[in-house]
């Protein structure tokens, strides 16, 4: 090959290379993310437990666990639903179990303290942390409260009804003692507890909250019954012959 030719391929060679190894191309600009609407800071290992109550009081236990992570901060601010008026609330250390102290804020006294996004018009749980958050550290927490809420939970007919969206990731709804589920619109594992009592465990796939909606009914004898068995490992003998009172075979 005549060496003209050589260096012609060459050079072609090297500026195809100028354009493949060259500096990308501008990325095209993007709008900002729109704000978060949430305004507690989640970190994907919360878990939330509702316990129902008694169904006519319109009330259910909350038992939240929840990781602080935020380097050198002493408080932690939990909000109060709006619609909700909450009562025995408790907050715990993980590591320790020791109870921590805490008061109830207004959004604006939140947002004072620290909680840059807190809601004007929310009520919050201010944690006084028992340490600083380490650096790449974080502090575990347990915060107990009783919510109130007769849009949440109420009942229609003979059935009872929690109606409420959940953003957190895992979530665990109990019946009261004495109620089996009869719907439930979010895939659940349902469990029953070593006392009897029926619970809905989930996990929220959804990119909001989930909008959950269970309803119970009252446990007929028989149910009660098998209720009490599973809760306790044993299958109880009904009557002579099979387990379910028929004649044995």
């Amino acid at each position: 090959m005549p060496v003209s030719a050589v260096r012609v391929q060459v050079l072609w060679v090297a500026a195809v290379g100028a354009i493949l190894l060259g500096p990308a191309p501008a990325a095209y600009p993007q709008s900002p993310a729109p704000a978060s609407p949430i305004l507690e800071r989640h970190e994907g290992d919360d878990y939330t437990r509702y316990e129902l109550l008694a169904p006519d009081s319109a009330q259910f236990r909350i038992v939240y666990e929840v990781t602080a992570t935020r380097p050198g901060t002493r408080l932690f601010f939990n909000v109060i639903r709006k619609g909700s008026e909450a009562s025995d609330e408790a907050v715990f250390d993980r590591m320790t179990g020791q109870p921590l102290p805490f008061k109830v804020v207004s959004g604006t006294e939140a947002r004072a303290a620290g909680q840059a996004n807190a809601d004007p018009e929310a009520q919050y749980i201010q944690v006084t942390l028992a340490r600083p958050v380490p650096e790449k550290g974080e502090t575990r927490l347990r915060i107990e409260k009783t919510y109130r809420d007769t849009k949440s939970y109420y009942r229609e007919g003979d059935l009872i009804v929690f109606n409420r969206g959940l953003g957190i990731t895992r979530n665990a709804v109990v019946l009261p003692a004495g109620y089996e589920l009869v719907a439930c619109n979010v895939p659940s594992q349902i469990l029953t507890e070593r006392d009897g009592r029926i619970a809905a465990s989930f996990l929220n796939t959804y990119p909001v909250e989930a909008p959950l909606v269970v309803k119970a009914r009252p446990l007929t004898a028989s149910s009660s019954l098998a209720a009490a068995a599973s809760a306790s490992g044993t299958v109880p003998a009904v009557g002579p012959g099979n387990v379910d009172g028929s004649p044995g075979r």
